[in-house]
């Protein structure tokens, strides 16, 4: 079997990112892997921690081949000088230009998939560049309909409305956008996860779903109607139900995915489930991307404190993704 080809990013500078990249790399894994990052940083932060790890410099007609205490970095310079914990606008270039260049090339074809370190989305926004997370970014690099999904041991949670104020959510609840991401739910699950039928729960907007309208009208509106539509289409779909029962074991049983409608009704149950375990997968895009469940973590940047356990899931996860994706 021909090793899967991945791209890591290494996240924002200040972060426990550079960290992540160095702790995996004594590790023997199951795939090619370079990290996007400043050979320079890397070095400086490999001192910090204490661990002894050979950089190899790499560049695209190089091949990928991963060996334990060793990295190929493809060099990307940052623009000032950091100190981990301490964030700076002023690499904020840096850490876009890492994610777009390994975005490009996984759509070349020198990559199979891309594997994100943590960002922090304030610091890129104080630099001048209107940035709402790395999904939205690498959508507009690669075209698609992404859909945010997040998976621990025994539950996948996708969102219908991702990084965003709560106040913006009812306005983008619309027709149109659930029955895109329930499409493309339900056709990536079968792709990428071998699912025949996936079956899909569908969260209501409102408190009780809506309690029959006396909570709001969202349900019946609007859930309501896109869930008969596409069930017409075949697509196996139960709600819309209350979020506060929705994540109880015997109502999850058999399901293969839990349809959130914002960001904090889904991600909070997932984490406190998983949390260090659990992955970001972007769906509905012409490559494979997946990354860390957290943060930047400033707090443990160069301590050695940080965990890498949701990065080797992430990386796991980008494996198993690639070795079963099937054409539809």
């Amino acid at each position: 079997m021909i090793l899967p080809r991945l791209v890591l990013t290494t996240g924002d500078p200040a972060g426990i990112g550079p960290d992540l990249c160095l702790q995996i790399a004594h590790r023997q894994l199951p795939c090619g892997l370079v990290v996007a990052g400043d050979p320079k940083l890397l070095g400086q932060r490999a001192s910090q921690l204490g661990l002894k790890v050979e950089l190899a410099l790499w560049k695209p007609s190089d091949d990928t081949t991963h060996q334990a205490d060793r990295l190929r970095v493809w060099p990307v310079a940052t623009a000032a000088e950091t100190t981990p914990g301490k964030l700076t606008a002023a690499n904020a270039a840096y850490v876009l230009k890492t994610i777009s260049e390994s975005a490009q090339a996984c759509l070349s074809g020198n990559f199979n998939a891309m594997v994100t370190a943590p960002i922090n989305k304030a610091s890129i926004n104080e630099a001048g560049t209107s940035f709402s997370g790395h999904t939205e970014f690498i959508a507009s690099l690669t075209g698609g309909d992404p859909v945010m999904l997040l998976t621990a041991p025994g539950l996948r949670v996708a969102l219908a409305t991702t990084h965003i104020p709560l106040t913006q959510v009812r306005q983008n609840i619309t027709r149109e956008r659930l029955i895109r991401i329930l499409r493309t739910l339900d056709k990536e699950l079968k792709q990428h996860f071998g699912i025949a039928s996936p079956r899909i729960l569908v969260a209501g907007l409102n408190p009780h779903a809506g309690e029959c309208g006396h909570l709001g009208q969202e349900e019946i509106e609007i859930i309501s109607p896109v869930l008969e539509t596409l069930r017409q289409e075949g697509l196996n779909l139960i709600g819309p139900l209350p979020a506060d029962t929705l994540f109880l074991p015997p109502v999850l049983a058999g399901s293969d995915v839990v349809l959130a409608m914002y960001h904090d009704q889904g991600l909070p149950v997932l984490k406190h489930l998983g949390f260090g375990r659990a992955v970001n997968i972007t769906l509905g895009l012409p490559i494979i991307r997946t990354s860390v469940d957290h943060g930047t973590a400033l707090e443990l940047a160069g301590t050695g404190k940080a965990d890498p356990g949701s990065l080797l899931a992430a990386i796991d996860a980008a494996i198993d993704l690639v070795h079963h994706a099937q054409p539809l």
